[in-house]
């Protein structure tokens, strides 16, 4: 059965919103385990914890919505093979060249959240006919907030930590306002 757009955004937007308490959550936990100096496998406890936590008490709750998500998503398949491709590049290779330049990874998740929100906004409206004004929201901030995110690491601050702290709480708010807007949107 197909799901009307507003169930779609919806979903959507219970998705984004998760992401954005998780990401949030984790960053702030796992900057207090950092300050107290605790073991390097905390991270991956508080990371995979929050999200966890988080969409196992979105999923409980919204079950249906699961196929909301699934069907947009599928959209995708029918876009022509560069397309994909494109696509695709423009949410992977920000994050591989984490591997390459591991100094800029809060850039590079930034600007592959932005890259690959916005690029797969423009082919969804091109190529399957929809308007995902959420994900076009999460992709603009989080391009937005790369300058801001290079001004507080190379001028207003001298620390590293606060820095990559940053960064993710904007990943957040990105999420937050495209998960938002996608709530109360009619």
């Amino acid at each position: 059965m197909q799901k009307s757009p507003l169930e779609v955004r919806r979903a959507f937007g219970i998705l984004f919103v998760g992401v954005a308490i998780s990401v949030g959550t984790a960053s702030i936990l796992s900057e207090i385990s950092f300050e107290h100096k605790e073991p390097i496998f905390y991270y991956a406890i508080i990371w995979f914890g929050s999200f966890a936590i988080t969409f196992g008490i979105i999923i409980g709750k919204f079950r249906s919505m699961l196929s909301s998500i699934r069907g947009r998503m599928k959209n995708s398949v029918t876009w022509p093979p560069a397309v994909k491709a494109i696509n695709g590049l423009c949410w992977a290779a920000p994050f591989a060249m984490i591997g390459v330049l591991p100094h800029y990874y809060q850039y590079l998740i930034l600007f592959g959240i932005g890259l690959g929100n916005t690029s797969t906004f423009f082919f969804m409206k091109k190529f399957s006919n929809l308007v995902n004004l959420e994900q076009i929201i999460v992709g603009a901030v989080s391009l937005a907030a790369l300058p801001l995110a290079v001004i507080i690491d190379t001028s207003l601050i001298s620390n590293q930590t606060t820095a990559v702290i940053t960064s993710r709480i904007m990943i957040a708010i990105a999420y937050g306002a495209g998960g938002i807007f996608a709530l109360v949107k009619k």
